[in-house]
């Protein structure tokens, strides 16, 4: 029961069209970067358990690419979000009305069903630690409802996070 429930949560993300940016530094030789850390004091606007989510959902990645964690990297990884809440847009509408002869008089109105949504800008940007210089960078545009279970972020953080990935090292 639970695999059909991940199951199903990963097939409604992949659903969205959420696009990857990337931007990078043209004048940069990627396959000098075999290994990497995060920053020591990561200010996401996330709270702990999703830093923690973030960090270890990266860290497996970065691995099954062929990265190494290292303690004297040669790539800083820090990530940030942006978020803004938003209401549900399904409504349950209700009016009442009359109507005499050529008349008619009527008012309605929605209520919002379902929770709000969070509307997430994740960015996650690879630092080059000998040169403190920024050499790549990704953003990615998601929803994530308000009530999400840790299990259901946790899908969600690995599906972006595969996506942005995806694109690194950029291709010539």
């Amino acid at each position: 029961m639970r695999f059909l429930f991940i199951f199903l949560v990963s097939v409604s993300l992949m659903s969205c069209g959420a696009t990857v940016a990337v931007d990078y530094d043209k004048e940069t030789d990627f396959t000098q970067f075999r290994s990497f850390n995060f920053y020591p004091d990561i200010d996401s606007g996330l709270s702990a358990l999703d830093n923690a989510r973030i960090m270890r959902i990266t860290d497996s990645l970065m691995q099954e690419r062929g990265f190494t964690r290292s303690e004297n990297p040669r790539l800083l990884i820090n990530f940030y979000a942006e978020e803004h809440i938003s209401n549900s847009r399904s409504t349950i509408g209700v009016g009442v009305g009359q109507s005499t002869g050529n008349m008619s008089v009527g008012v309605s109105g929605g209520i919002p069903i379902g929770s709000r949504t969070i509307n997430q800008l994740l960015t996650v940007d690879f630092v080059d630690a000998k040169r403190d210089r920024l050499i790549w960078t990704a953003e990615i545009n998601g929803e994530l409802k308000e009530r999400f279970t840790p299990q259901q972020k946790e899908v969600y953080y690995l599906f972006v996070l595969k996506k942005m990935l995806a694109k690194y090292p950029p291709e010539e």
